[in-house]
């Protein structure tokens, strides 16, 4: 078993174009079933969450294809766009 502490250390690399996406920061859950729906990674870099709102890349679980050490390697058939965030850190 693997734990989502573990998922946040390694880097999202899209094996379609070769390009690295980031690290993952959020996990969409479905807490019904104990399921991950979808990775979450925010687009470009940020200072602690200041000074920006930030948008977000959301990658469904059927995406990934591996788990590697050091990476996770996803598939895109479409190149996916950044989307903002459902909520801001300000209404959590």
């Amino acid at each position: 078993m693997i734990k989502a502490s573990d998922l946040t250390e390694k880097e999202v690399v899209c094996v379609t174009d070769g390009r690295k996406i980031g690290m993952i920061t959020d996990f969409e859950v479905d807490l019904e079933r104990g399921k991950i729906n979808a990775i979450i990674i925010p687009e470009g870099r940020r200072i602690m969450g200041l000074f920006s709102k930030e948008l977000e890349y959301e990658i469904s679980w059927s995406q990934i294809k591996m788990i590697g050490e050091d990476v996770i390697l996803i598939e895109m058939r479409d190149r996916i766009e950044p989307m903002k965030p459902l909520y801001s850190d300000d209404e959590v």
